[in-house]
């Protein structure tokens, strides 16, 4: 199986530069997977689709202000590092740029608040830092760091709440799970007072989602773990689920990787790692639906969703929302495979 093979060609005007106006105002692709057929609505739509036969599976994480901007303390070089995944307390695995000019030992310096150490070289471009600070970590990212918009979004972002979810409460999140970025607070009461039951999980988002693919062959691509965590209400409350046959409509990719990577005769509250790759031939063991955006051509994200829809399927849907003029990725609008 070739990465070529989930390629596709974008237009650059079609990568949404900014959130619509509305949460739930963006356009909505409805996949119906038995027929084949594609109908266009909006996404407050979504109500028509889904009802007491469904549970929302909804990624509650919160992203941080991941995106540090410091100097090298030998030289003044300028450092860019990505915060990714908290390993242990003031213990972070980041992205760094540029990687060659951070070695072990190595201390980036963020103003007179916050000092990184370098204690451990990866591969990718990945360094482990020890963090140097007073007071509190969260309140110091706040002041120092900015959301971790993607690049191809090059536009100011006006609102950072717009980069959150209404339900982010968890914070951890390197980007946003952005299929949960169009749900508003009425249209989830809306949702729940047609019987629909959302239940909450946690996966901070890290490289193992927007990783680029450098191969050819899907199969030797490394997925990065992340963390995820399924409560004790959750977990019963999914387990339920599927003994009363439920339909699990997972909102994002995130919320999908997190239920097929737990699901094992059940599930299990905890928190665990993930480093599952969904790509086509993968035979989905507990979600049944997907809420997604439209993803980046030869990604993972376009593999999973070839999965559960087929690729062919992908392939003539993404095609017709590139002629419909859809808006793409982050910001852009979202579709329902069901």
């Amino acid at each position: 199986m070739k990465v070529s093979d989930f390629d596709f060609n974008l237009p650059k005007d079609r990568i949404a530069q900014h959130p619509s106006e509305k949460r739930d105002h963006s356009r909505l692709m409805i996949l119906n997977r038995n027929d084949e057929s594609i109908e266009h609505q909006h996404f407050y739509d979504i109500t028509k689709y889904l009802g007491h036969h469904d549970v929302l599976v909804i990624n509650n994480t919160k992203v941080i202000p991941a995106r540090l901007m410091g100097v090298k303390a030998e030289t003044d070089a300028l450092i860019e590092v990505l915060l990714l995944k908290e390993l242990e307390k003031d213990l972070w695995e980041a992205m760094t740029k540029p990687a060659k000019r951070v070695k072990i030992g190595t201390k980036v310096l963020f103003g007179d608040l916050l000092i990184a150490e370098c204690i451990e070289i990866k591969d990718e471009g990945l360094r482990v830092f020890k963090m140097h600070y007073s007071g509190l970590f969260i309140e110091i990212l706040e002041q120092l760091g900015t959301m971790p918009l993607p690049p191809y979004i090059t536009e100011k972002l006006e609102e950072k709440d717009r980069y959150q979810t209404v339900y982010a409460k968890d914070l951890g999140s390197a980007a946003a799970p952005t299929a949960g970025l169009h749900f508003t607070k009425a249209l989830l009461k809306q949702l729940e007072s047609q019987g629909v039951e959302i239940i909450p999980i946690t996966l901070h988002v890290g490289l193992g989602t927007f990783k680029p693919v450098s191969v050819d062959n899907v199969l030797d691509h490394h997925m990065h773990e992340e963390t995820y965590t399924l409560t004790k209400e959750s977990t019963d409350r999914l387990n339920q689920a599927v003994k009363n046959k439920k339909n699990i409509v997972c909102v994002g990719t995130t919320s999908l990787r997190t239920i097929e990577s737990n699901f094992d005769n059940g599930f299990h509250e905890g928190t665990y790692e993930t480093g599952i790759f969904i790509y086509p031939g993968y035979q989905f063991k507990a979600a049944n639906q997907l809420i997604t955006n439209f993803h980046l051509p030869k990604s993972t994200l376009m593999m999973l969703v070839s999965a559960i829809a087929g690729t062919d399927f992908i392939k003539k849907a993404y095609q017709e929302a590139i002629d419909q003029h859809y808006r793409f990725f982050s910001f852009g609008d979202a579709m329902f495979i069901k």
